[in-house]
């Protein structure tokens, strides 16, 4: 029996390439267990809580409560998903949260907490004591991203830092504006790490230090810092593990995925993704978000696209040494837009909403169900070759975890649960797809189930497996297993 791999697979494309097929639905997990060097396992599902009062725009943790913005209306939403609907916040595109600390006497002085809320170019504070007010000072100007350093809170017009008074959002002035100009790019976000100032520009990205001063921009460009690439769009940077990951390029260069940190841009992208990128056009992808989910040592970066959310795994890849990526979707079947946005950990559960509706919800990974609906899985191997000289299959097997699929109760019946089914089928030519074999799984709590594949063929040249499934086809893959003979040549 020969081992296949099968945490992530080819194809091939109209261009004569043969490109990379990621997990879909099922993410690669490493771990030494005795089978294999690592696995697949389902996706989290998504439970639903409640419902807000529109699609949500963004979310944040604020002194341990869960905040959005759904639709125009600044919500609170609770452990349980009951909103509560706080005050209005303008329409426009995805919002961008900050906050500053609350200080109490008997401390001296003492600041109010202030939540910061950019939205549709404007900016809106919520203090501590739950009041809502819009900034109306003018020499902000347009708020495109907001953040909190230092005791002060700095937004971006496109242009300029701009930099509010000591602990007061609602007081700017003409003298706290800083350039972002070594390259005379726009800036499109701004981001602290390290407790620096990052203004994100669209082909470079410059880094600031509060030097201290009263009156005039208190941050200084740090000499040296600057990395000659930047952000594609507004919500495509975000702070990942004391780095800068970002969706974006240098000059007269295609988009691609970094993690940056001072003069340093590391490439974590694939040929694949970035092939996948170059599908959007740049003001799609100006458009799109990035997200963050550390849990259960692994750390992701989330990259929500019009059609599939791309997820990029750091511990997976340094484990394997080489990039690790996979794919959330939903539907039955191609690609559709992934239904669950805007992360925030919260109650000690990662709390999302759907971006297509007005559900709010969490993640679990006791199901892989959407909010109720059925998702397909897939994932494929790399190509099986004997040198050319061609093999009989006597058999495939998936090493697999059953018994944990739910019972699923043919409609009208009165009988036990139906077993589910996956298929395999495969290709010779990385683009057409033999008929797919089912095979069942197991019912719930069946955990020696094989699946097994017998007399499946041969291969003349070379040959791509695939399984597929859905969401109720609820299992774990460790290994692949292949049966071979070797024809005479």
């Amino acid at each position: 029996m020969a081992e296949v791999p099968i945490l992530s697979g080819v194809f091939t494309d109209g261009a004569a390439d043969i490109r990379v097929a990621y997990p879909v639905n099922m993410v690669p997990v490493p771990m030494d267990s005795g089978i294999s060097k690592g696995y697949l396992r389902p996706s989290d599902g998504i439970i639903q809580t409640g419902t807000g009062p529109g699609s949500s725009r963004g979310g944040v943790n604020w002194n341990g409560v869960c905040y959005r913005v759904m639709g125009s209306t600044l919500v609170s939403v609770s452990s349980t998903g009951a909103v509560t609907a706080i005050g209005d916040v303008g329409t426009g595109g995805q919002c961008t949260f900050d906050y500053s600390p609350q200080v109490t006497a008997p401390a001296s002085p003492t600041y109010p907490g202030y939540l910061a809320i950019s939205s549709g170019g404007a900016l809106y504070v919520l203090t501590s004591a739950g009041v809502l007010t819009k900034v109306t000072d003018v020499d902000l100007g347009t708020c495109l991203d907001i953040i909190w350093v230092d005791g002060y809170f700095i937004s971006t017009d496109g242009n300029y830092l701009v930099q509010s008074a000591l602990h007061d959002p609602f007081t700017w002035t003409t003298t706290g504006y800083g350039a972002s100009d070594v390259d005379p790019d726009p800036i499109k976000s701004v981001n602290k790490i390290r407790n620096e100032v990052a203004a994100v520009n669209r082909y470079s990205i410059e880094f600031f230090r509060n030097i201290g001063g009263t009156f005039n921009f208190t941050f200084e460009r740090i000499n040296g810092a600057q990395i000659n690439k930047g952000s594609i769009g507004t919500y495509m940077t975000v702070v990942f593990q004391d780095f800068l990951a970002f969706v974006g390029s240098g000059r007269n260069e295609s988009p691609g995925v970094f993690l940056g940190t001072h003069s340093q841009a590391q490439k974590i992208s694939t040929t694949e993704v970035d092939t996948i990128l170059l599908q959007y056009t740049e003001s799609a992808l100006s458009g799109c978000t990035m997200e963050v989910r550390n849990d259960r040592g692994q750390k992701h970066i989330w990259i929500n696209l019009p059609d599939r959310t791309l997820v990029y795994d750091l511990d997976a890849s340094q484990a394997f040494g080489a990039p690790v990526w996979f794919v959330l979707t939903s539907g039955l079947s191609g690609f559709s837009r992934y239904v669950a946005k805007d992360l925030v950990w919260c109650y000690d559960k990662w709390l999302v909403a759907n971006p297509v509706s007005f559900q709010i919800g969490y993640l679990t990974d006791s199901t892989s169900q959407q909010w109720g609906a059925t998702a397909r899985w897939e994932f494929s191997t790399q190509i099986l070759y004997n040198a050319g000289m061609g093999a009989i299959v006597h058999q495939l097997e998936l090493v697999c975890l059953t018994g944990r699929a739910p019972n699923v109760y043919t409609s009208g019946t009165t009988e036990g649960p139906d077993e589910r089914t996956i298929t395999s089928s495969y290709s010779v030519d990385g683009k057409v797809w033999s008929q797919p074999k089912a095979i069942k799984i197991g019912s719930r709590g069946n955990g020696n189930k094989r699946i097994i594949w017998y007399n499946q063929g041969h291969l003349r040249n070379f040959r791509i497996q695939r399984f597929q499934g859905d969401t109720l086809s609820y299992i774990s893959v460790a290994r692949l297993e292949a049966q071979l003979e070797r024809l005479a040549v």
